[in-house]
């Protein structure tokens, strides 16, 4: 049976002091972007706020232009396989502190941990990022700004 596509998208969620929102997952053990699958009435950008709502408790953030754009991959969940499509949005706001406690099921059962990164602890940690390549995505990113065509990522 063919992979059900999964329009997905993620938020690049930047401070004031350009330190990024990471959530982590122990299932193995990986750090990635808030966000999540779409509704079959949302476009990429109400999802983002929709996701950053349930996973950070803001709401009505101002989602800017998509700057990387995933390479399709496979993903099995529950015995179904899904075609993964990851749109990555920018997003600035001063810091806050976030909160959980809008999480779905999935996410409590998934989610165990949240950290703001800065730049230099992107480039030193041992641990799995999600995409592979972000802290070079987030230099390029933070130096440069959005880049005019989104930037092709692996997953």
């Amino acid at each position: 049976m063919p992979a059900i596509p999964r329009p997905t998208v993620r938020v690049v969620l930047l401070d004031d002091a350009d330190r990024l929102l990471l959530f982590r997952s122990d299932s193995p053990r990986r750090w990635y972007l808030p966000g999540g699958g779409l509704r079959p009435d949302e476009t990429y950008e109400t999802a983002a706020q929709r996701e950053l709502f349930e996973e950070t408790g803001l709401a009505e953030v101002e989602i800017g232009p998509e700057v990387w754009r995933g390479r399709p991959w496979v993903a099995d969940w529950e015995g179904v396989s899904y075609q993964v499509h990851q749109r990555y949005h920018l997003a600035r706001l001063p810091a806050f502190d976030i909160s959980t406690s809008r999480f779905e099921a999935f996410e409590r059962s998934q989610i165990t941990g949240h950290k703001w990164w800065t730049l230099r602890e992107l480039t030193l940690t041992p641990d799995l990022l999600r995409p592979a390549n972000l802290p070079a995505l987030i230099t390029d990113l933070l130096h440069q700004g959005p880049p005019e065509i989104p930037t092709s990522v692996d997953g």
